[in-house]
């Protein structure tokens, strides 16, 4: 079952949702830390998220694929939202510097369709952040949190989809050793879980990110080998 923009609205809303928030953020800035004069798309529920690049990007639009439902800014936000299919979506070739998939992939009804037209719309040299949730990790099988929906990834299985999709694969990061259950202190000490589990379990986090780049010799044909005529020549 696929996330919906609603309830990954109402998680985000609670405290446990706001701390997950942040502790995501702080891995997205270490990978994007300034994104001035940039064209950034979000695909999926990345409302959470592009207020970290909102005040300094040149635009900065939010796009919710059709079968996660609408989803808006709240009144007086400078960014742009919008719904449409996964896999049409509506902007011209090379319009994004960035685009940030979060809550999208693994809800994606094709995923390599999705990752195909991401792929067109951004530019040749701009850059492609994932965010899934782990195969090997808890939050995956929590259904209380938006990760707890769809298609959970290993670090293999994406890097072979986003190659797949005419993605290389140039970074990757883990986030989330915070258990998506449990008492109000486990919040309060979401930080130590972090650096306990980033040390100590590293395979095991609830969420995966890769940071990838298009592909664009691989979406060139290789042109056909030249034939050789061959003369021959009659015995006397």
């Amino acid at each position: 079952m696929a996330a919906d923009a609603h309830g990954a609205a109402e998680f985000y809303a609670t405290t446990r949702g706001a701390v997950t928030a942040r502790l995501l953020r702080e891995r997205l800035a270490a990978l994007w830390p300034d994104l001035s004069g940039l064209s950034v798309l979000g695909i999926g529920f990345a409302a959470p998220y592009l207020r970290l690049w909102r005040p300094h990007a040149a635009r900065c639009l939010s796009l919710t694929p059709a079968q996660m439902g609408a989803t808006r800014w709240p009144a007086g936000s400078p960014c742009l939202s919008c719904t449409a299919e996964e896999d049409a979506l509506p902007f011209p070739d090379l319009t994004f510097d960035r685009i940030l998939v979060v809550h999208g992939l693994e809800a994606a009804e094709n995923a390599r369709r999705m990752l195909r037209e991401s792929w067109r719309v951004l530019k040749d040299d701009g850059r492609l952040l994932v965010v899934v949730p782990n195969r090997a990790g808890t939050w995956a099988y929590w259904e209380r949190t938006p990760f707890g929906h769809g298609q959970p990834y290993s670090a293999g299985q994406l890097g072979r989809l986003l190659a797949a999709s005419l993605y290389r694969v140039e970074r990757r990061e883990t986030v989330l050793w915070m258990p998506p259950i449990g008492p109000r202190l486990m919040l309060r000490s979401a930080n130590l879980f972090e650096r306990a589990g980033r040390r100590m379990m590293p395979g095991i986090s609830g969420v995966i990110l890769a940071e990838a780049v298009k592909d664009v010799y691989a979406a060139v044909p290789l042109r056909p080998a030249l034939r050789r005529r061959l003369v021959l020549a009659e015995a006397a």
